[in-house]
């Protein structure tokens, strides 16, 4: 991995060297919350963000989706791919996106998911934690991959970490803005981790937690929770790595149809319903459980389904707080 030095004063040109790679996202600041928006000047952008509503997985696994559209007898695939920069990304939620490539990229590859991906740039950026932050905890909290280039912050500039050929090659392109780095340059960089790792104010205990969960299947925690939860789904909605989705087709008159792919989520009562009316999980309880068996039950072949972003405690109408129910739910087997 090569790394490199972009002074503060270059730091606006490079980014507008970045708008011929593709259409630039970036988080912006509307009211108290931040959104993954199209940006022109640096004057828009959030740096110092904390989380998005939406994770990037939004350009990749959009809420709705269209497939195909029924035109004149014929279905035709929807187009509508284009390059994009996604500048800003944080570690964990370069985490989540490599979490959606295991199951999209995968046999049988999703086409649609596919094209996004090659088509996209990634450039990560450093962050502090805040309150809801327990990325620390599962190891997404410093991205080895996974992205183009990554920029952690200097005191007069950003440590720049070239991680794929794509980014080998925006930095060859913009080689005059770089500068090689000094000893100083790393003395801050580390300076600034070490600091970063001290600030978690969230921690979540994740030796045997696969173990723990087969034990407390019947535990009272769930049923003191499935009280408070609204099962509205929000969780799901703002969830990096959450991937369940339902396919409808839309009648726009007598003629013409619309395929579309849509977000769907596991605190729906309709998620768990088949054919014959049979239902799965018929009961809150039993949705309001499964969704922590499928976020934190560890896998040996895909690690965990969290990234300890934050987003399912800060954006939960009932406050119910990801890792204090697992905390309970450990605590009552002692």
């Amino acid at each position: 991995m090569r790394y490199v030095k972009l002074p503060e004063e270059n730091f606006e040109e490079f980014f507008n060297s970045l708008k011929k790679w593709g259409i630039v996202y970036a988080p912006v600041k509307k009211e108290n919350i931040y959104s993954f928006q199209k940006v022109q000047n640096v004057s828009e952008i959030a740096l110092d963000y904390t989380r998005t509503m939406l994770p990037p997985k939004k350009f990749f696994v959009r809420p709705k989706d269209e497939m195909l559209k029924l035109k004149e007898g014929h279905w035709e695939e929807a187009n509508g791919t284009e390059p994009i920069v996604l500048f800003g990304v944080h570690s964990c939620d370069i985490h989540g996106l490599e979490i959606l490539d295991k199951v999209y990229l995968s046999d049988p590859v999703d086409p649609y998911y596919k094209k996004r991906r090659e088509n996209s740039i990634i450039i990560g950026i450093s962050c502090m934690p805040d309150e809801y932050c327990f990325c620390k905890s599962l190891g997404t909290d410093f991205a080895m991959h996974g992205f183009d280039l990554f920029l952690h912050e200097l005191p007069d500039g950003w440590l720049v970490r070239v991680g794929s050929v794509k980014g080998h090659e925006i930095a060859w392109g913009t080689e005059e803005l770089f500068e090689e780095l000094t000893e100083e340059d790393m003395k801050n960089f580390r300076e600034f981790e070490e600091k970063r790792a001290n600030s978690f104010q969230k921690h979540l205990n994740k030796e045997g937690l696969e173990d723990m969960l087969d034990l407390a299947y019947n535990s009272p925690v769930w049923k003191k929770y499935e009280r408070i939860c609204l099962g509205c789904g929000n969780c799901n909605m703002v969830c990096p790595t959450c991937r369940c989705y339902e396919v409808c087709d839309l009648w726009m008159n007598a003629y013409e149809a619309v395929r579309v792919r849509r977000y769907d989520s596991c605190f729906m009562e309709s998620h768990g319903l088949v054919a014959g009316g049979h239902n799965f999980r018929p009961t809150r309880l039993d949705r309001f459980r499964h969704r922590y068996y499928c976020k934190s039950y560890f896998d040996p072949s895909a690690g965990f389904n969290c990234v300890g972003c934050g987003r399912c405690d800060e954006f939960c109408p009932a406050k119910i707080e990801h890792v204090k129910v697992l905390d309970e739910v450990r605590e009552g087997l002692q």
